[in-house]
């Protein structure tokens, strides 16, 4: 069952946070007030989803490691701390504190300053997820290189 869990739980993780990320940089870019607004409220509702799913891929990769350190399983449990951590300390507050500023309607400095501070947040974390789907994959057999 954790071979069926984990990249699917994976998937939705990664998408989740892709599409928090992609909502806010184009509402931020095109977008009104209110459609900032919009959005900033809605993206804590997300963590309905994204907080199970992350839970889902982290204990089923758990499990599927077995007890492996090295290689790529390795690269990816060194990865997951980091991913963790930036989620609860960064992330998380970052969204409750941006919605409730835009629940206000207060686009101040400091509503900037959380809102450049989540992206590069989520940036990162996007890419550390990306990095542990792509080593899943290796380990996998897909996206190697065929000889010749």
């Amino acid at each position: 069952m954790p071979r069926i869990i984990h990249p699917v739980a994976g998937a939705i993780a990664i998408s989740t946070i892709a599409t928090f990320w992609l909502s806010t940089a184009l509402v931020e870019l095109f977008g009104s007030p209110s459609a900032v607004a919009a959005v900033k409220t809605a993206i804590p509702w997300g963590f309905l989803l994204l907080i199970p799913a992350l839970a889902a891929a982290g204990g089923s990769g758990f499990a599927l490691s077995a007890g492996r350190r090295g290689g790529l399983v390795g690269a990816k449990l060194r990865r997951m701390p980091l991913i963790a951590a930036n989620g609860i300390l960064v992330l998380i507050p970052s969204a409750l504190f941006l919605a409730s500023k835009a629940r206000l309607a207060e686009f101040d400095t400091s509503f900037y300053a959380a809102q450049a501070i989540e992206l590069v947040a989520g940036a990162a974390n996007i890419t550390l997820l990306s990095l542990n789907m792509r080593d899943g994959f290796r380990m996998k057999g897909r996206f190697r290189r065929r000889p010749g």
